[in-house]
């Protein structure tokens, strides 16, 4: 038995799974400072551009309630590596690519599914299956990085492009994503019994968690209990609800402010490496909106707390095109500031209304799907906004789009019911 003082294996995992789901985030949204670039060597339409993001957008968020399914069937390690070297792949091809198609292939198709099958659920599996004591810590830990990872890097990205090129910035995302895959061939593995331990804190060689994950039954009934529960969840209204706000949060975060925000910029005169700086400053700002707003989720209602984040988030769209200019003022380090104080603050109070109503055991079977139609939302943002900008001009149209959807979210989570009101609909647990 080893000491208590020697490292569990258990964090070399956790520091392993924090830097996959660290540097998936950063690829799935490093194609924001590609679009200029792209359209401005190949002649590309910006809506044209927008499709690939649009694709990549919508496979992100319908892989992630199946991947914890091909995780039960192939194991944790043998996908997250095939997710690597899908993002390596796509990646690494666009150097090559000559047609609008290609990157709907490359970036869109591949890269899709690369990220979608290390996103959050990746972690939330390690963390079940690896920890016992610690495991919320481990568990937030995991989603900060994630919701961290999309933005703080675009400023080290956009450099290198404004330096050597987009195709240095697509190699070292290449080379990154190919970097990763022996870390975590050689240290993750699939269960703690698979290397002779017990997870981290647990008491028992074999854990609850563990004893049913180990259970017969097959990551095809998983992915056939998740459609089921979409088609149980959608006979109920607070699920069009939880949904269609959710759709409006992707499309007012993913869809506009990453993908289109830096050619945004752009028009107006703004320096790519700049725009993607204050986006940096998003992705800080949003640990201190998601840890504040778990806080509060825990002591107030939380569609009061939905309403009055999608209303401040209508704000900054509104006033961002009215102040949006070619250099950095304290009035635009406020709206980014705002963005990222309710960037990802939407997602506690979201999530407890899914428990809330649907149960603890069928809650996430619902936010998974409800987690896929906000990157839909997100995917239909990115390819209106680029219309409107090939069609007007100008992104200001998108802007009032976005901001006047968000006002409409911020009334309607006041009708999601408040408890229970759909348990008796909802689907069933696997």
């Amino acid at each position: 038995m080893s000491t208590s003082r020697k490292l569990h294996t258990a964090w070399l995992v956790a520091i392993v799974t924090f830097f996959v789901l660290l540097a998936s985030a950063a690829f799935r949204s490093s194609v924001g400072v590609m679009i200029v670039p792209f359209e401005d060597e190949f002649g590309w339409s910006r809506s044209a551009i927008s499709l690939a993001v649009s694709v990549n957008l919508v496979l992100y968020g319908v892989t992630a309630p199946f991947a914890a399914a091909f995780m039960e069937r192939f194991g944790i390690r043998r996908v997250a590596v095939a997710a690597l070297a899908l993002i390596a792949l796509g990646t690494g091809l666009t150097l090559v690519m000559t047609a609008s198609w290609q990157l709907v292939i490359l970036w869109g198709l591949f890269v899709g599914l690369g990220t979608g099958s290390t996103a959050l659920v990746f972690g939330a599996l390690v963390a079940n299956r690896w920890f016992v004591k610690h495991r919320g810590l481990v568990i937030g830990i995991f989603g900060a990085a994630w919701a961290t990872g999309q933005l703080v890097f675009l400023p080290i990205i956009s450099q290198t492009i404004e330096a050597f090129g987009w195709r240095y910035a697509s190699v070292a995302v290449a080379a990154l994503a190919a970097v990763l895959i022996p870390f975590v061939w050689m240290i993750l593995a699939d269960r703690p019994s698979d290397v002779g331990l017990r997870p981290y804190g647990a008491e028992t060689d074999a854990t609850s968690v563990e004893l049913a994950q180990n259970t017969t039954h097959s990551g095809w009934a998983a992915a056939r209990t998740a459609i089921d529960g979409l088609v149980t969840a959608m006979r109920t209204r607070a699920f069009w609800l939880l949904a269609g706000t959710f759709f409006v949060c992707g499309w007012t975060t993913n869809g506009i402010v990453s993908t289109h925000f830096i050619p945004s910029a752009h028009d107006h005169g703004m320096g790519a490496t700049m725009a993607a700086g204050l986006l940096a400053v998003v992705g800080i700002f949003d640990l201190i909106g998601t840890i504040g707003s778990g806080w509060l989720t825990d002591r107030f209602d939380p569609r009061v707390l939905l309403t009055v984040y999608y209303g401040l988030r209508a704000c900054a769209l509104v006033g961002l095109p009215l102040i949006l200019g070619p250099g950095i003022d304290p009035p635009i380090i406020v709206l980014m500031i705002l963005f990222g104080l309710d960037w990802v603050a939407t997602v506690p109070p979201t999530a407890i209304l899914c428990t809330r109503i649907y149960g603890p055991e069928r809650g996430p079977i619902v936010f998974g799907w409800v987690f896929a139609s906000h990157m839909i939302g997100a995917a239909v943002a990115a390819v209106v906004s680029g219309a409107i900008r090939d069609t007007a001009g100008d992104y200001a149209t998108a802007w009032y789009l976005s901001g006047a959807l968000a006002i409409l979210a911020a009334v309607a989570v006041l009708f999601i019911p408040r408890t229970q009101g759909a348990r008796s609909a909802a689907p069933s647990p696997v």
